[in-house]
């Protein structure tokens, strides 16, 4: 499964950042990345987040905050049994370059700049009730929320969620190799996996697919194996 540029521009129309609430069954495995910024709030679901090298057990209350061309996806399960429901809120650089100017705007620009690898804020109930606000408001209200939302972020604690070794994998072949192998994991992790198993998937030697897997995630191949069973062990 290859990760996808989303094109949000096309999606925002002509609105100066595009942000939605949707309701779904599960959160479906879409790996990708974009250009923008995103800001995501989980009202309700669980499952995994993949962001960049990290994999984590998510829950209702989620709030993170990803930097550009960051590869990630939230992942549900298919038997789960409640519905989902997430508020996401996408934005340009461009669209917020303005705003950083200002000595006012030094406190989102830091806050951004460490947005590269991945931001997740403990849930404040006040908070999601301005998250929600936004999704409703219209016109120059719009950009006042959002503004002031990043404003708020940038004072609250806050923990990095992709390593410090993360390489973001830009090349098309790269993305379909390595998202055909993270896919193959999450779906077969409860069982043994042997090293030359998915090596094949990828019609590589061992030794080239451990270089590979490493350049790509930034862990050994056995380290990502373990770190999404303890997680899974933790979660149960």
């Amino acid at each position: 499964m290859k990760a996808t540029l989303e094109d949000i521009r096309s999606e925002k129309g002509t609105s100066s950042f595009y942000t939605y609430r949707f309701e779904v069954p599960y959160f479906e495995f879409k790996w990708h990345y974009h250009p923008e910024y995103e800001l995501t709030y989980i009202i309700k679901g669980s499952g995994y987040r993949l962001v960049g090298n990290s994999y984590a057990y998510f829950c209702a209350g989620d709030l993170v905050l990803l930097g550009s061309n960051l590869p990630h996806t939230w992942s549900g399960k298919v038997d789960a049994e409640e519905s989902s429901e997430a508020i996401v809120i996408q934005f340009s650089k461009e669209f917020m370059d303005p705003f950083l100017q200002l000595d006012e705007g030094k406190a989102i620009k830091l806050i951004l700049e460490q947005a590269d690898r991945g931001l997740h804020f403990e849930d404040d109930i006040a908070l999601a009730d301005k998250l929600v606000d936004l999704t409703n408001a219209t016109g120059m209200d719009r950009v006042v929320k959002l503004v002031s939302i990043l404003e708020l972020l940038s004072q609250q604690p806050a923990k990095s969620i992709a390593s410090n070794s993360f390489h973001t994998v830009a090349s098309p072949k790269s993305e379909l190799r390595i998202n055909k192998v993270c896919l193959f994991i999450q779906h077969n992790f409860t069982s043994k996996i042997a090293l030359k198993e998915v090596a094949d998937l990828l019609y590589m030697t061992e030794s080239n697919f451990c270089k590979f897997f490493k350049k790509a995630t930034g862990k050994t191949y056995s380290d990502y194996v373990n770190e999404i069973r303890i997680n899974e062990a933790s979660r149960l």
